[in-house]
Order: C-alpha cells, then structure tokens, then sequence
C-alpha cells in the first residue's frame, strides 16, 4: 500500500470533544492485551516537535519525499546537509515520562505490542521491547544500490571529514530529524556514496510517498487483530500508514482509546480522545495502576 503524502487535516465540526478522565485508559490497560500506536507528540516533552499541533514543523518545513529524494542530486544534497545537523541535536534525545510509562506497562505484561510512527528510538532507548518502527530509524542507513545497512554514527563520521567546519546555526529541528536550513547553509555541502557499491544511500525511514513495507504492515495488522484494545498517543492520524490500524480496530469492535492534547483524524472511531499532554497522564494512569515508573513506587 502506497503512503500518499497527505500533510494536513481539517477537523470536522461534529467530533467528539477531548476529555480529561483517564479512568477509561486506565481500565483498558489494567485489563492488560493493549497495543499502542505512538506518533510524534509522544516526543514532544523530549525536544522534538511534532508534526501538527500548536507550533508543529509543517507551518515551516514540508517533509522530503521519496520522488525527490531519488529523482533529484540537489534534493538529496539538501537532505543530508539538513539531516546531518538535525542529526547532532535528534541523538542527544532522552526518552521522556510517557516513554518510560509505555516501557514499564509493557514490563508489567499489560501491552501486548508496541507500534511507532517514530524515527526517533526513543521508545527502545527507555526500555520497551519488540518495537516495531512502522516508519523505520533515523539510526540505521540504507543503500538504495546493493540494500547495505549501516549504523547512522559511521555515517556522521564520513559526513563530518568530508564537510570539516560546516556547522550552520539552523532555525529548527523537525520529527524527521531534519534540520531548517536556507539553500545558502547548504551550500555545496558533500554527499558520500555507499562504502561497499558506491550507491545512493538512504535513511532507513519511509519518506512520504514511499512504501511501508507490506511484511511490517501485515505484522502490525496481527498485533491489532489480537488486542484488546487500541492506545494511540500522541498521533493526529493524517497520515493512512496510522488511519488504518485505527480503522480497523472500529471494524472488529476493538476499543480504540486516544491520548492526544488536539482532535485527530481517528477521534469518530474511539471510545474516548483524553486531552492531557503524555507524560503527565500516562504517569499518572501507572500510579493508578501500581506500575512504578523507572523505578520509584507507585502511589
């Protein structure tokens, strides 16, 4: 199925409004078998803007596409410059209070899958096992040539000794780790080609208008299939690569239950939309729950 590049989303006047009860998230997580679907809001209290809400990226920077990416030098010279110094800021994340709550629901057997929208490893780097990244990692390269996978700092190195001194002050970091610069802070920045075939090489995260790779697809669909229940955080759903789940969690009477502070492409779908920012309520669900966070005691 091919992602279409699909950046905005107008609400429409009939959804539901948002709640502040989280009764309704903490009862579906005690009951344990939940899969969560994270998107970029979940990384916002890391330093990491989203996508769509109050300030997103998308009122200043429209994301790479795969036809650019592939079809253009130039566009491929101004992903790198950009995403070579996001890249510097985006590693230096730390997971934040809702990733560390998702972690320790999932090592208290209450979820029985984790699924991201995310390119940031933020959910690993707290602790939560069996990830699937729906959009790939920011920290692994691929060669579009050969399909070699690299680790992203081997990467930085090259790109560091072929472009010694370039360090631009940019206007700010976006979810896909790429950073604002004007075509003059490109300038005639270096791209270093695959070590092993000479090659294009690639991040390993879907641009928009790529594929999802339809294994990964079907693999999150099974997740689905066999929850309890739908917990999507901080997503807006705009994009189908996340809809879908939703969607089909409605169709067999699932429970889809979302965290998210603005309306989302989903909300007509689920049981309830609790307007609160992530780490907050996620935390305070496990101290209803027992479930000590990074260790401290649960109320």
């Amino acid at each position: 199925m091919r992602m279409r590049p699909t950046l905005s989303w107008t609400p429409e006047e009939d959804l539901p409004p948002g709640s502040t009860d989280l009764e309704p998230v903490a009862d579906a997580l005690g009951a344990g078998g939940v899969v969560v679907l994270s998107g970029a809001g979940l990384s916002t209290e890391s330093g990491i803007p989203d996508y769509r809400g109050e300030g997103g990226s998308l009122s200043r920077h429209t994301p790479m596409t795969y036809q650019d990416f592939t079809g253009s030098e130039q566009a491929r010279r101004r992903y790198w410059a950009r995403s070579h110094l996001g890249w510097r800021t985006f590693r230096r994340a730390l997971p934040n209070a809702g990733h560390r709550a998702v972690a320790a629901f999932g090592r208290h057997g209450l979820l029985s899958g984790v699924i991201t929208q995310n390119v940031d490893g933020l959910h690993q780097a707290a602790g939560s096992e069996g990830v699937v990244e729906l959009h790939g990692g920011l920290d692994r390269i691929v060669c579009l040539s050969c399909g070699d996978v690299s680790r992203r700092r081997e990467l930085a190195r090259r790109l560091e000794e072929a472009n010694a001194g370039f360090a631009p002050v940019a206007a700010g970091i976006n979810p896909d780790g790429d950073a604002d610069l004007t075509d003059e802070q490109v300038g005639d920045f270096r791209v270093v080609p695959c070590a092993v075939c000479g090659g294009v090489l690639k991040p390993d995260v879907v641009f928009f208008g790529e594929n999802v790779p339809p294994r990964r697809v079907e693999h999150c669909r099974a997740l689905v299939r066999e929850a309890t229940s739908l917990l999507v955080l901080g997503s807006s759903l705009t994009v189908m690569s996340g809809l879908r789940f939703v969607r089909q969690a409605a169709r067999a009477g699932t429970p889809v239950l979302i965290v998210n502070r603005d309306p989302t492409r989903g909300d007509r779908h689920a049981v309830t939309r609790v307007a609160l920012p992530l780490g907050t309520a996620l935390t305070t669900v496990a101290d209803r729950l027992g479930v000590p966070v990074d260790g401290r005691t649960a109320a």
